[in-house]
């Protein structure tokens, strides 16, 4: 079964984490210790960061109500850039499958809360798989049958982690930031890009690694999940350069935005050109779910029909995931 990419879109909080911001918490970071071990320079949040300082957020119910946006708000703006660039109207949508690391409601589905904001009245329910929500929504419509789908869907996938942050933790302050990304997707209507090589793994047995409890704050084993994604990346990555290299086509790498050093490892076992290496992450951190797509989203006009780009990332469950997100004329 073919499946459709027909348009992306993002969305970014303007408030800004930035590492002066940081060392201002009098936490036991600098821009040079940040730099150094993960390649951030800023982040965006749904919070003030007035009331990052003054309370640093150690109660993470209380970020509920500080935020200025919600997980679907969020959402629904990077969702209406993707309508737009699919060229479709909204009514065309015939259902809304969400995703994210740290839900604002448990019930009913953020994907029911972005319908809401949007004004649709269509079939929505979320697939959770913290960072690689995404992709599991593109796995699991790849999975489907065509004709019990409707002619678009709309995948969201929205992440306010930094309402989970101990800011008194410079381990996870340093990480995260704030956003959303949206895909219009089809397996009936061709367009000019095509998802290949879509693949879906997991190990369940290392649940306990990454973690947000039910209103607390992230944690997680910060060095063996930095070595695990490396490693599986890597692996994912060189698989579809395996698979899907074509020397008349350019090969690009979007992977998961988890910290840059982690990226540039990857980049560096798989041989990919710096030209072909494309981030966010210095400058918008970890953006969870919404991660890899925001970047294709980022640079939307930039890609050509000769374009191919390789995505890759893991997730909490432990998950790991990829595809390949061909470019050219109804491909």
């Amino acid at each position: 079964m073919s499946v459709f990419l027909h348009g992306l879109g993002h969305f970014h909080p303007d408030n800004e984490i930035t590492n002066p911001f940081l060392e201002s918490l009098d936490i036991g970071t600098d821009d040079q210790w940040i730099m150094e071990r993960v390649g951030i320079r800023s982040r965006r949040t749904v919070m003030s960061l007035d009331y990052i300082r003054e309370t640093q957020n150690v109660e993470p119910r209380a970020a509920m109500e500080a935020a200025e946006y919600s997980n679907a708000e969020m959402g629904a703006r990077a969702a209406e850039l993707a309508i737009s660039r699919a060229g479709i109207d909204k009514s065309e949508i015939g259902m809304v499958i969400g995703g994210t690391s740290a839900t604002d409601t448990a019930t009913p589905a953020e994907a029911c809360n972005i319908s809401r904001v949007l004004e649709l009245e269509v079939p929505s329910f979320d697939v959770i798989s913290a960072c690689t929500s995404f992709y599991v929504q593109l796995y699991l419509l790849s999975l489907m049958q065509p004709d019990k789908l409707p002619d678009y869907v709309l995948l969201v996938a929205t992440d306010a982690i930094t309402k989970t942050v101990d800011y008194t933790d410079r381990t996870a302050a340093v990480l995260w930031g704030d956003g959303a990304a949206a895909a219009v997707i089809s397996t009936k209507h061709p367009s000019g890009a095509r998802i290949l090589g879509n693949t879906l793994d997991g190990s369940p047995a290392g649940n306990e690694k990454v973690v947000v409890p039910r209103l607390g704050h992230f944690r997680q084993d910060g060095r063996t999940v930095q070595v695990f994604g490396i490693k599986r990346m890597t692996r994912m990555l060189k698989n579809l350069q395996a698979e899907f290299a074509d020397r008349d086509r350019h090969f690009n790498f979007v992977g998961h935005q988890a910290n840059r050093r982690m990226l540039e490892s990857v980049v560096n076992q798989c041989k990919i050109p710096n030209e072909r290496h494309h981030t966010n992450v210095e400058w918008f951190g970890n953006t969870g779910s919404a991660s890899s797509a925001s970047v294709i989203s980022m640079l939307w006009e930039k890609w050509t029909a000769v374009d191919d780009i390789g995505v890759v990332g893991v997730g909490a469950g432990l998950a790991w995931s990829g595809y390949l997100l061909r470019f050219g004329e109804d491909s």
